[in-house]
């Protein structure tokens, strides 16, 4: 089975059902699934071939979701791209990632635009531009087997790296997903995230099973909170950033039909949780998400007494705690993360290499650096890569950042090592502050870090910036020194 029958299948047992709440339009899951049909003939009649990859940039929207899976119909592998990514990296994009097209929404302007043809797609005016260096008889990705989809990883600490999913892997991935999150017909997802990097174990899956897709337009706490009220929305999965937003929104405004709110992309602290809880009432479970692998780690067991932990390996998922020569690590120590299970990478596009290449024993290795309580429980330390030795003691920045990030004046920090004459390194921070006109004395800095941390991890140094670089899925942007 190839991914849109997933699509279809679910369109046959609920046709009238709304697939999408999208603006004023509510859309079924009999129109999305013509729609996808019929898109996918326009398409190929258009020129897009199938074994090729064509990249689908573009905001939020139904006609996102349907050019995504009417690009996989033609048989074409899909690229879902952002249209937050600058010029810059839209070419390096195509050109890193061999793109045969792109099709893209008009919402953001890039240097093919007069080499486009208009397309419609459900009322809204799309463009196609077609890659003339490319071969197009040639089958995309040979290596890997009826591949369908195609990301590039965030980068934070190293070159991206073009993740290929077939169709049998997302089967497997959403199925094993579902055995815990245990979505169904009857629930209403409230979107806030960006689709083009939570496409697979998100927006499949609960079509797949399904789900109804509320889309949120404007992503500030008021347009949340008025949009899960209006249609009712049971699922909330957003990022710390929206959980901030949620529970410093000042109103009275409950949403009372909420039932689950998943933190992912980033660490979030226990008392930002609790926040959140004491103002609506619900708690927040955090999930472990990664392009490699899917969503195989979760924490709805305990969310309430560990917010902060990442959770439980999934059933079909064994989740291991490594050292450095591949040994499993006993409870409570920190070493490399290691997953394996259902729906893992089928392979990377450069160099060309294959699932049994990139596992070691079976594992893969997420480059996250965690630890694993006695009952299983586990918790992120920090980025391999991104980890800090002062004097022999082991600074993870996320840990840091957390705690920042909980001064009333900073709205985001970046933690980082620089060269220390004496304990080899030390810890610094970059600071983006709420107001430019509020800046707090470095001492009331470190006097808030010390409530929290151990001194080694205290920063040295304090540097206020108006903004942090970030990968084109808003994670931190993290280098050397």
């Amino acid at each position: 089975m190839r991914v849109p029958e997933l699509l279809h299948q679910s369109a046959l047992k609920f046709p009238n059902h709304i697939a999408v709440y999208d603006d004023n339009i509510n859309f079924t899951y009999h129109e999305l699934s013509l729609s996808v049909k019929a898109t996918a003939k326009r398409l190929h009649s258009a020129g897009i071939h199938p074994e090729t990859c064509v990249g689908v940039m573009g905001g939020n929207s139904r006609q996102f979701i349907i050019m995504s899976f009417a690009v996989m119909e033609c048989g074409a592998v899909v690229m879902p791209i952002s249209n937050q990514v600058s010029v810059g990296e839209l070419i390096d994009i195509i050109k890193t990632a061999e793109l045969s097209a792109l099709l893209d929404d008009k919402s953001n302007e890039h240097p093919f635009a007069n080499e486009s043809t208009p397309f419609s797609c459900e009322g809204v005016e799309w463009r196609i531009y077609f890659n003339n260096q490319i071969n197009l008889i040639a089958p995309y990705a040979p290596h890997v087997n009826d591949p369908a989809l195609i990301r590039f990883t965030s980068g934070t600490t190293g070159t991206s790296k073009g993740v290929i999913l077939s169709h049998p892997t997302i089967l497997e991935r959403t199925e094993a997903a579902n055995k815990v999150l245990q979505l169904h017909e009857s629930d209403k997802i409230v979107w806030v995230l960006s689709m083009a990097y939570h496409f697979v174990v998100s927006i499949i899956l609960y079509l797949r099973y399904g789900c109804s897709i509320i889309l949120c337009k404007e992503f500030l706490a008021d347009n949340i909170i008025e949009q899960t009220n209006a249609h009712n929305g049971t699922f909330l999965y957003a990022s710390p950033m929206h959980i901030r937003m949620l529970f410093n929104d000042t109103s009275t405004r409950m949403m009372p039909s909420l039932k689950r709110v998943i933190s992912t992309s980033t660490t979030i602290s226990k008392e930002q949780c609790e926040k959140f809880r004491m103002r609506f009432n619900i708690p927040v479970s955090q999930a472990y998400g990664i392009i490699e692998i899917g969503l195989p780690i979760i924490n709805f067991e305990k969310s309430d007494q560990f917010p902060d932990a990442v959770g439980y390996a999934l059933p079909d998922y064994s989740v291991e705690i490594l050292d450095e020569e591949g040994n499993i690590l006993p409870v409570s120590q920190v070493g490399h993360l290691a997953i394996k299970g259902p729906g893992m990478l089928d392979g990377y596009l450069n160099p060309p290499s294959i699932r049994d290449q990139i596992l070691k024993e079976g594992w893969f290795l997420t480059g996250d650096l965690a630890s694993k309580m006695d009952d299983g429980l586990i918790r992120i330390e920090g980025r391999l890569k991104s980890m800090i030795n002062v004097a022999g003691n082991k600074v993870f920045p996320e840990e840091v950042e957390v705690i920042l990030n909980q001064h009333i004046l900073i709205a985001e920090s970046k933690v980082s090592g620089y060269v220390h004459s004496l304990l080899g390194e030390s810890v610094q921070a970059e600071i983006v502050l709420y107001n430019s006109n509020e800046i707090p004395h470095t001492e009331e800095l470190r006097t808030f870090c010390r409530q929290h941390l151990s001194a080694y991890k205290i920063p040295q140094q304090f540097i206020f910036v108006d903004s942090l670089l970030k990968t084109d899925s808003g994670k931190l942007m993290r280098g050397s020194y």
